[in-house]
């Protein structure tokens, strides 16, 4: 079995020696990644853009029938694109309700989300976990069928005694079904109660899981994800943070991306709030990141879930979202009034939000 492993982790490298090139060849010539097939056994992982940045957890829009409405989607992609500047998004996460949909649904919006960003989104990232594995298995092939840019998977969480290595062993067995394509592994400890280290798998990842590329981090343990930062070193994969009103301390500490639902909303700011950090502006980004947790400090406050998040992208992009799926209710009028008073003063606020 070591042997196996040692073998994997050889063809990994030597994959990702090979994408490197072919990215490094293609920006020479057009200023651009475009796509690039690898002829490895077993492999067709072809090279793309790396996923860093904002990358938008998108919302799921609902009729007030409380059924998926798809019409809206290539709405939502140009706002995303030409009013917040963020092209990649994670679909069926946490934000966009997956576990409430049926698998059915699941794919019908991927589906979508895949053909309505075609040329217009850098990546479309597809959550395909579950609570049981055989259906985790049939998302992520599906995921591959379509031609998503990644797949992500979270920890299944009715069972809460779960192992390191069985996780492994779960996550390796969806990823299989998807061997071409990307796969994130997306870490969400207050929702799954799973307390197991984020950098206590990483090795076990980048052994055992080939098209390994990522982490979606979305827990406040900064300790656990300086550790994962520190093994990334060489930044041979992506460590994408998911507290948005803590993306600056993440970048401090390693961050190559982020994954939030504010990213719907506030993505232009926050890709302000980036762009002063990677300048060394970081006095500038300091402002940004505090009007940002003026706004998120206001609404937790509320009380802000997914029903809450729909309400406030419904309210700033004009797009429809509809009420979430039940057992979750809408947000109250008050909630939502609220909101409106609040986004209106962030308005003149002189780093603008939106």
């Amino acid at each position: 079995m070591r042997l196996d492993l040692k073998a994997e982790k050889r063809r990994r490298e030597q994959t990702r020696t090979l994408v490197e090139a072919c990215d490094r060849r293609d920006c020479l010539l057009s200023g651009q990644v475009s796509s690039c097939s690898l002829a490895l056994p077993g492999c067709s992982m072809t090279s793309q853009k790396k996923l860093q940045g904002l990358v938008a957890a998108t919302v799921t829009p609902m009729t007030q029938d409380r059924e998926i409405n798809l019409a809206v989607i290539g709405q939502y992609v140009d706002y995303l694109v030409n009013e917040q500047g963020v092209r990649s998004v994670f679909v069926n996460g946490t934000t966009g309700e997956g576990l409430s949909l049926s698998i059915q649904e699941r794919k019908q919006l991927a589906e979508e989300w895949v053909a309505k960003g075609k040329e217009k989104l850098d990546h479309v990232i597809v959550h395909v976990g579950a609570l049981s594995l055989p259906e985790s298995k049939e998302l992520a092939k599906h995921a591959a069928e379509i031609g998503v840019d990644g797949i992500a998977v979270i920890a299944p969480s009715f069972f809460k005694q779960v192992n390191k290595d069985a996780l492994l062993a779960f996550l390796r067995d969806v990823a299989s079904e998807a061997p071409g394509i990307p796969f994130y592994y997306y870490h969400i400890p207050p929702l799954t109660g799973i307390q197991i280290n984020a950098e206590e798998l990483l090795d076990g990842m980048t052994e055992q899981i080939p098209s390994f590329q990522g982490v979606k981090f979305s827990d406040r343990n900064l300790l656990d994800f300086g550790r994962c930062a520190a093994k990334n070193s060489s930044g041979q994969f992506a460590l994408l943070y998911g507290v948005d009103e803590q993306l600056l301390s993440a970048l401090a500490m390693g961050a190559t991306g982020a994954v939030g639902s504010t990213y719907n909303y506030f993505g232009k700011a926050n890709n302000v709030m980036m762009e002063a950090f990677a300048k060394g502006d970081f006095c500038t980004a300091q402002k940004y990141q505090f009007c940002i947790q003026e706004f998120l400090g206001f609404v937790i406050a509320q009380g802000f879930g997914v029903p809450q998040i729909k309400a406030v992208m419904s309210l700033v992009s004009g797009i429809p979202m509809g009420p979430p799926r039940l057992p979750l209710s809408s947000a109250s009028e008050e909630f939502v009034a609220k909101v409106r008073a609040k986004l209106e003063g962030l308005k003149n606020c002189s780093y603008h939000l939106l």
